[in-house]
């Protein structure tokens, strides 16, 4: 005989199933806390960019006021943009001249940075001698040393060598500034790379530049990203090293060359504050052009130790 089979009510099941799954009191408070704790961490976050971006803001609409709407109201926006600001004193600033002086002292530096810098990290992190360890501290000590500590021997060092006045006297000792944070950075990315890599290069017949050239400088392109935009910015900053070694006019960076043209028109805010934007927009540009690789470096490994 077959077994009789009962079969559940399905009004039964269904309460079961909604009792089941009603979610408790303290679930909705968990959900409730965790909402108010990413809505207050966006929130921090939201104040920490507006003060960020205050100053900039601030400088941008002061160099597209005109002086009359400046001096009634020096915090508000501009009712009319005076983009004409701007052109002026590219003009009567000779900003274009001090424009090109800039370019030729940051690609050089950042170049000769990414070139050492790389190859230092590389040999440091991989390649294993007598005295690796030692050198790498010795390396790590120009960190905090100040310039300011070596300037004055440096000025006679760079006069001795006949290199003073020269694009050289603002070139290489930004180079040598830069390479102790450099190689840190470069160093620290290269050990986060398996050592598997270059045994399977090297088993394919590379010897160390090769595995270096063909392996690791495709792999730390993120960190070389990081590395360039820290110097390009630190280079087109610079200020006190080219106001001691390039004293000529025609070798002055964007940075002097605004320092001039303060003195010359000081009652004019809106010129100066528009040869400030004329300064600091190169450097977003570049950051804007290359913030994934500047985050993808800060993120895969370059700055673990």
């Amino acid at each position: 005989m077959r077994a009789n089979t009962v079969h559940p009510d399905p009004a039964e099941t269904a309460s079961d199933s909604i009792v089941r799954t009603a979610p408790t009191p303290g679930f909705a408070t968990h959900k409730y806390a965790l909402i108010l704790r990413e809505t207050g961490k966006y929130i921090l976050l939201l104040f920490f960019a507006v003060i960020s971006l205050m100053p900039f803001v601030w400088i941008v609409g002061i160099a597209l006021k005109t002086k009359k709407e400046f001096y009634e109201a020096p915090f508000s926006l501009p009712a009319v943009p005076q983009w004409q600001n701007l052109a002026t004193a590219w003009d009567i600033g000779h900003f274009g001249e001090f424009f090109l002086n800039s370019v030729i002292i940051t690609l050089p530096t950042v170049v000769g940075v990414l070139i050492c810098c790389s190859l230092a990290g590389y040999a440091l992190a991989k390649i294993d001698f007598l005295g690796r360890n030692i050198l790498f501290y010795f390396f790590l000590a120009g960190i905090i040393i100040p310039f300011q500590a070596i300037m004055i021997p440096l000025y006679y060092q760079l006069r001795d060598l006949g290199l003073l006045t020269t694009y050289l006297a603002g070139i290489l000792p930004m180079i040598a500034l830069g390479i102790p944070f450099g190689i840190f950075l470069m160093r620290a990315f290269f050990m986060s790379l398996p050592v598997e890599l270059i045994d399977a290069a090297k088993i394919d017949g590379c010897g160390d530049f090769g595995v270096f050239w063909h392996i690791m400088v495709p792999l730390a392109k993120p960190a070389l990203s990081t590395l360039g935009i820290v110097q390009f910015i630190a280079s087109w900053n610079a200020f006190l090293l080219p106001l001691l070694y390039l004293q000529k006019q025609s070798l002055r960076p964007l940075t002097l060359g605004l320092l001039y043209f303060q003195t010359r028109y000081e009652s004019d805010y809106t010129l100066i504050a528009a040869g400030i934007t004329i300064i600091i927009l190169p450097m977003i540009l570049v950051y804007v052009l290359f913030q994934r690789q500047f985050i993808e470096g800060l993120t895969s490994g370059a700055l673990k130790g």
